[in-house]
């Protein structure tokens, strides 16, 4: 069995569903990285904040560039996404931007979205494959051999990229609070207004069917992509649903990026006689990559690796006290989609070694958009919490206490104490394999118990 799996993997197909990809893939991350410049995404992450929340790791020396070194960063990536369009020192150039987006990831929690980490594992698979070795600026200026085909698993190990994160999205809304299209019926009547559905999208039958609707497109749509009786089908329901996801949240590139990954889905000698039929006759110049048994052994070790996180990271909230949803003890990294609605309040107290009291609003000095995740995320109270702590001690106040006073909402529900308020958070490390003790478990029914 191991021996045909072996044999199914690095049997050649045609490199150019892998070409056209890259073609399409590049064009996103230029105009993810140019968009962001000129939405003005960069300045209001980056730029305009005098307080950074940067993942916890990396919090002590991850900064974002000074004055308006950002904006430069991101036209470089933007420069750089259409060096992998072309082709053009291919795979320096996807690395480049791998490790310039990946640092910009880590850089900054104020907009999650959960395409901004897809990216990551995506272009670290595409870095591995010669995707510039066709229809490309480095074959055509002589810089690198053409290719005509590449092993089956660089079409594979994309579709099993997307398999895990659909059955990971759909698993993810199996939940009381999706399953009542409570955080539907939250967002959509914020979109009274919009032209022609604002209406439709306030009626209880459709986000119904959108609640119930998402949990199956994520659980069948990619093998419906596989299976070829139902391939066609498939795609119509992918273009209906990212096109609609696209007008309705505005979630940036992810659903034509989703549309672009289709290629992967038809055989490659189909896609090859459709974009270049003449390649039908092609016989000569054409180089196969090959791969020793060692190679093989060594690629399908470090695959298996690589997917074994894919799954453990959207499964690891189980491991945790209380519900992810609330505590959001492993909700990044997860594919864990649009699943809640989550508002509240925050104030801070800073404690003096004299014993003097002093109220602090977050207000004061973060972002309108900082403030809401202070009011819903414990490890960004806790990051303010130790920013207040250093900044006075930085004031000559000498070490302080800092309480915090946070209640949260989660879709709709009444407010309700998040942290602990009598935890003198400065003096709290973080604790990075548990959840903080210091949260305040939701203790709702309705939520799946622990």
């Amino acid at each position: 069995m191991m021996r045909e799996l072996k044999r199914k993997l690095f049997e050649p197909i045609s490199i150019v569903p892998l070409a056209l990809f890259r073609i399409g893939f590049g064009l996103l991350l230029f105009l993810e990285a140019v968009g962001a410049v000129f939405t003005g995404w960069v300045r209001e992450v980056f730029l305009e904040p005098s307080v950074h929340f940067s993942f916890i790791p990396f919090s002590q020396w991850l900064r974002p560039l000074p004055g308006d070194g950002m904006v430069y960063y991101y036209l470089v990536m933007g420069a750089i996404g259409l060096f992998v369009m072309l082709g053009l020192w291919y795979r320096p150039a996807i690395i480049a931007y791998l490790v310039l987006w990946t640092l910009a990831y880590w850089m900054q929690k104020s907009h999650y979205n959960n395409h901004y980490y897809l990216l990551i594992p995506l272009m670290g698979i595409s870095a591995l494959l010669p995707a510039g070795r066709f229809f490309s600026l480095d074959v055509r200026l002589g810089f690198a051999d053409r290719l005509f085909d590449v092993p089956r698993w660089s079409s594979w190990v994309y579709i099993v990229l997307l398999l895990v994160v659909y059955t990971a999205a759909s698993l993810a809304k199996v939940q009381p609070d999706w399953l009542d299209a409570k955080p539907l019926q939250i967002w959509f009547a914020a979109k009274k207004d919009y032209l022609l559905i604002g209406d439709l999208l306030q009626e209880r039958w459709l986000q119904l069917v959108l609640a119930y609707g998402g949990i199956l497109f994520d659980g069948l749509i990619i093998p419906a992509l596989i299976w070829n009786r139902t391939r066609w089908t498939a795609i119509v329901f992918a273009l209906f649903f990212h096109l609609f996801n696209s007008f309705v949240f505005h979630i940036g590139i992810f659903p034509y990026l989703m549309l672009f990954m289709s290629v992967f889905f038809f055989p490659a000698h189909q896609v090859r006689d459709v974009f270049f039929p003449k390649l039908r006759v092609a016989n000569e110049g054409i180089s196969l990559v090959q791969f020793h048994a060692s190679r093989q052994n060594l690629l399908i070790l470090l695959f298996s690796a690589f997917f074994l996180l894919m799954i453990f990271l959207p499964l690891r909230h189980h491991r945790y006290t209380g519900d992810v949803n609330w505590t959001e003890s492993g909700h990044r990294m997860a594919w864990r989609m649009m699943l809640r609605n989550k508002v509240g309040t925050a104030s801070f107290e800073v404690v003096l070694p004299d014993g003097q009291r002093i109220s602090h609003l977050p207000s004061q000095d973060l972002t309108p958009k900082q403030v809401s995740m202070v009011a819903t995320k414990p490890d960004v109270i806790w990051q303010y919490a130790q920013y207040l702590s250093k900044v006075y001690a930085e004031e000559g106040m000498g070490d302080v206490e800092v309480y915090a006073f946070v209640k949260s909402s989660l879709n709709g529900r009444p407010l309700k104490p998040l942290v602990d308020s009598q935890v003198n958070l400065a003096a709290e490390p973080w604790r990075y394999f548990q959840t903080q003790p210091w949260i305040m478990l939701y203790e709702d029914t309705g939520f799946w118990g622990k």
